[in-house]
């Protein structure tokens, strides 16, 4: 297809692919592969375009895999399913409970692919849990000469350990091997608390609570704590319509625009927010991927780096500090706080260590953009400092200098895309950042 346009669901960044394509079988994705070699076009494959930067962009052919989207097979004895790279998890979600199993753990948003999940390093909170590319025990990768690999801890390890968490840099994923569990139910308790508190006591609060993570509403000391832990308990919602979305969304989305007028309102809307929404004891009980699922608003810049988990109270006090110090400057809440298990991914943030995630936001009401330099600036310099490691997802300003101080396996993961993909057939301009 000539004239499409690409946009993410921020619609924060877009491109103009000259050809789209949307294969419907492995000899389609190989023709497209070939065209592009005859043409010297590079070539990007997109999921869901939920990233918050332009990895996903590209002038050249684009390659959506919605149509290839197909469970191949569930396995129940092993509680494995194999699924073309191109489904969505909201759908194998339903196809899994069908199946009464269920992924261990989810990232808050469903309308996702799996390919695009495991490209990205998807991330949600357990620190008993690592990233969703921890749960890929096998997949398939078509090189950019049209050679077909199939990886797994026992097959083309090394290549395997790069793809688990691949930026879209290797090649096209056809299909993964999910490791599911039985399916679960979550009970979800949110209660308030403090900065100082929570942070006083993140070791007690991670053993409490399987799935923990807290909200902190910069401007305060306001934090909403969130437990998710298994349960035999029916399901139980009491979610108000009123609450969640005329106040939670609409009165939100406006009071932020008129805050563009006068930023001073900000610290005042985190406050009234906290108070309206979160100062109360809520609880909940429902299928797992529907607890950790969850609504994230309208348009937003976001960012969200991995700190190690030795560093999460040092840099939080860090970044609130410098908000103290910088009145002028204004930070939308929540600053939502993570944990994840360490892993052996070669790009993995959590590569080789237990990790915080502190992700930042700014709202885009009604699709104004905000001022947010300084405060992204501030944020990423605190994070490096920590040792953080970006998300690949979210807009960052990380060259490969950063990347090779920030990743021991970095040079092994150069090496074996330039193996994979000699020509750089599936790089972009995010990507040439990364590697030169």
């Amino acid at each position: 297809m000539e004239g499409y346009q690409f946009q993410n669901w921020a619609l924060t960044y877009s491109s103009n692919p000259e050809l789209y394509f949307q294969p419907t079988s492995i000899e389609e994705v190989r023709q497209i592969l070939e065209l592009a070699r005859q043409r010297g076009k590079k070539v990007k494959v997109v999921g869901g375009g939920h990233s918050p930067s332009d990895i996903a962009c590209t002038e050249d052919f684009m390659i959506r895999m919605d149509k290839m989207n197909k469970v191949l097979e569930v396995d129940k004895k092993k509680r494995q399913a194999t699924v073309e790279a191109g489904i969505f998890l909201c759908d194998l979600n339903e196809e899994l409970a069908r199946h009464g199993l269920a992924m261990s753990n989810l990232g808050a948003v469903a309308e996702v692919a799996a390919a695009g999940v495991i490209g990205t390093g998807t991330h949600n909170t357990g620190i008993e849990h690592g990233i969703l590319p921890t749960q890929v025990v096998a997949l398939t990768l078509m090189t950019a000469g049209g050679e077909i690999l199939k990886c797994s801890d026992s097959l083309n390890e090394e290549i395997f350990q790069a793809a688990r968490l691949h930026l879209g840099s290797l090649g096209v994923i056809l299909d993964l091997t999910i490791q599911c569990v039985p399916a679960f139910r979550l009970h979800e308790l949110q209660f308030p608390s403090t900065l100082t508190e929570v942070l006083d006591n993140l070791d007690f609060h991670m053993k409490k609570s399987e799935y923990f993570r807290f909200l902190w509403f910069p401007h305060t000391e306001n934090v909403r704590v969130i437990y998710q832990d298994r349960t035999d308990k029916p399901v139980q919602n009491t979610s108000s319509w009123f609450w969640g979305y005329a106040v939670g969304y609409h009165l939100l989305e406006f009071l932020l625009w008129v805050s563009t007028f006068l930023p001073r309102m900000v610290p005042w809307i985190n406050q009234i927010f906290f108070s309206l929404l979160s100062s109360g004891r809520d609880e909940r009980v429902d299928c797992s991927h529907r607890i950790f699922t969850y609504e994230c608003l309208f348009k937003q810049h976001v960012q969200d780096w991995a700190v190690p988990m030795g560093k999460t109270k040092e840099a939080l006090l860090q970044l609130k500090a410098w908000l103290e110090n910088n009145q002028t400057v204004v930070a939308h809440f929540p600053v939502e706080v993570r944990f994840a298990r360490g892993d052996n991914i070669l790009l993995s943030p959590c590569f080789q260590r237990d990790s915080c995630y502190m992700n930042i936001i700014m709202y885009r009401p009604y699709g104004k953009e905000v001022p947010r330099d300084q405060y992204w600036a501030a944020y990423e310099e605190i994070m490096q400092n920590a040792g953080g490691r970006p998300h690949w997802a979210k807009a960052h300003s990380c060259t490969r200098k950063d990347f090779q101080r920030m990743y021991p396996g970095f040079q092994k993961f150069c090496s074996i895309r330039e193996q994979l993909d000699p020509t750089g057939m599936f790089l972009n301009s995010y990507l040439e950042k990364v590697f030169f």
